[in-house]
């Protein structure tokens, strides 16, 4: 169990590497387009989150009575990416207004 959770923090940390470097990379030109593409990527996240929101199992015994963990996350998951997909389009909306002639 221990040797599972050392791959998935070695993997998460290798990760956010390749994602810094990758992300350093791209030139100023293709910042909207890379914004749109993480918008739809952020999109699909909602559909998870709204998967996890459903999903029943996972139960926990509280003051409030009987709480169900993985509902809460999934809530939680839908508010953050749909926090990220709104703020993303209001940046790529904001840096297309850039383009545009006076």
């Amino acid at each position: 169990m221990n040797s599972d959770l050392l791959i998935q923090i070695y993997v998460f940390v290798l990760a956010v590497f390749v994602g810094f470097e990758v992300i350093t990379k791209v030139p100023p030109t293709l910042h909207t387009p890379l914004m749109s593409g993480s918008n739809a990527i952020s999109g699909i996240t909602i559909v998870g989150a709204l998967m996890a929101a459903g999903f029943t199992d996972l139960r926990l015994e509280t003051l409030w009575g009987d709480l169900n963990i993985t509902a809460v996350l999934g809530f939680l998951a839908i508010v953050f990416a749909t926090i990220n997909v709104v703020g993303g389009f209001m940046v790529t909306d904001r840096m297309l207004k850039m383009f545009k002639g006076k």
